[in-house]
């Protein structure tokens, strides 16, 4: 999970990126909290379709299956 002070810190990067550029640690650093982001949202994600049911016309629930 990531947590309120690494998403300000990547905000913090960005800006600074886009306005004087970063050093070589700071990409390193931008890129290692973007991966934990990016991870955190696809985990997130998983989470919510395991937990997902369709309803059919029927009025059945079938659990959504992952695809392989």
């Amino acid at each position: 999970m990531i947590t309120d002070a690494q998403i300000q810190r990547i905000n913090e990067l960005a800006r600074k990126s886009r306005s004087e550029g970063l050093t070589e640690e700071e990409k390193a650093e931008q890129a290692t909290l973007r991966r934990a982001y990016v991870d955190a949202v696809k985990a997130s994600l998983e989470s919510h379709l395991e937990n997902t049911y369709i309803q059919e016309a029927d009025g059945s629930e079938t659990k959504l299956k992952k695809k392989d």
